[in-house]
């Protein structure tokens, strides 16, 4: 890894806790599949200089809720990032791509298929001027294929990669789940695909390469049994609401104060210490319940035992019951649960920062924990193209150079 200072005036005191630190990412690319990834490596201490389009910047600095004219959700994901903005379509631009390339460890970018290779920034042109890159490529459809050319969001790679399918009740259409897995999926993929490439290069002493990641496969890569299942039996899993066929038993029960309870005791000893709670040894003792197979032949009989005792209780009730008993459960958090819960305050999962005079913003903590070299937010989101200067400066750019570069709206 490169040995060089990466601190600013803008970097805590403690940088040298942080495992990435001396890793230097340069991320190409806008919204979550690429940017994600790039805030995994920045958070563990990378300096991940983001390249924004001069004057607009990232769409996700608009995307949901606002504070003044920045989303919230940029100042989290975007943490610890450097911003410069240069116009990729500009050969001056360009040129500068190609400088800062060659003090470069990992690229990241998310376009469509042989649009930075339309920019003389694909692969092969960046891996010539540093064969010792590494460069994480996350599109919709990967980078070959008939499918390659298309544009995909994560929607549509989770329709395709079959989870879109299976998210739902069996009498109601497919609905998605309420964030962009798939985007978020194919980041954590990218993550562990160029720490792999980078201990292949540092410690087996290979070379770069690229990573190919797809929204659809990093989907697809999660779907359990959903092929093994229909290639040896024909079986296609469907929607089956909250409720996990051929595991039991497992679901969403209504306690006496109509709030949703989940249980999850599919396990053998788990089903056996639920049923005793529950004061039904009829069932704990029954030789057919005593494994999964025989369990899941009586599902619907075991949901409605389950849910005759749910509504007998409340739910901080019928919680304190399975907590006594080491079952499995929980209530279903929305955000205000989550803000009020005490465990997640307690592992800082939820932490305030400054944002402006008095305001504060509460973001997520970071994971995973590492023990010696933990993550951390050293500083939000930052404002477009505010270290501009700084990283086209390190390349030997004078103010002259920067005052001529902006007047032709390169940055």
């Amino acid at each position: 890894m490169s040995q060089r200072d990466s601190s600013s005036n803008t970097n805590s005191n403690n940088e040298t806790e942080l495992p990435l630190k001396g890793v230097r990412v340069l991320e190409l690319g806008s919204l979550i599949a690429g940017p994600y990834a790039g805030s995994i490596f920045a958070q563990f201490g990378a300096e991940v200089i983001k390249v924004e389009p001069p004057g607009s910047g990232d769409p996700l600095r608009k995307w949901r809720k606002m504070y003044k004219d920045t989303s919230l959700w940029w100042y989290s994901q975007s943490r610890n990032k450097k911003s410069i903005t240069l116009d990729l379509k500009s050969a001056d631009a360009q040129a500068i791509i190609h400088d800062l390339v060659k003090d470069v460890d990992i690229v990241i970018e998310n376009f469509r298929p042989g649009t930075l290779e339309k920019w003389n920034l694909g692969w092969e042109q960046l891996s010539a001027i540093k064969p010792e890159l590494i460069m994480l490529r996350v599109s919709g459809y990967g980078q070959d294929g008939p499918y390659s050319s298309r544009p995909g969001f994560a929607a549509i790679a989770e329709s395709i990669g079959g989870l879109r399918h299976l998210v739902g009740y069996p009498d109601r259409p497919p609905v998605r789940v309420g964030v962009s897995i798939g985007d978020t999926l194919a980041s954590l993929y990218g993550v562990i695909g160029a720490m792999m490439a980078m201990h292949h290069l540092k410690v087996n002493k290979g070379t770069g390469q690229f990573i190919d990641v797809a929204l659809y496969e990093s989907v697809f890569g999660v779907m359990e049994s959903l092929i093994p299942e229909y290639g040896m039996f024909g079986f296609i899993r469907e929607r089956t609401g909250a409720s996990m066929p051929g595991i039991a038993p497992s679901g969403s029960y209504m306690s006496k104060d109509e709030r949703y309870i989940v249980i999850a005791a599919n396990s053998d000893s788990i089903f056996k210490r639920l049923m005793n709670a529950m004061e039904r040894p009829d069932l704990a003792n029954d030789p057919e319940l005593a494994q999964n197979d025989g369990r899941a032949k009586r599902s619907d009989e075991l949901d409605e035992a389950i849910q005759a005792w749910t509504s007998q209780h409340s739910l901080k009730d019928a919680l304190a019951i399975l907590e006594e008993a080491a079952v499995p459960s929980s209530g279903i958090n929305n955000a205000e649960d989550i803000f009020n819960d005490p465990h997640f305050h307690a592992r800082e999962m939820i932490v305030e920062h400054p944002l402006s005079g008095d305001d504060k913003i509460s973001l997520p903590g970071i994971v995973p924990k590492l023990s010696l070299t933990p993550g951390k937010t050293q500083w939000l989101g930052p404002k477009l193209g505010e270290h501009t200067d700084e990283i086209l400066g390190s390349v030997g750019i004078d103010e002259d150079k920067l005052a001529m570069l902006r007047a032709k709206g390169v940055i």
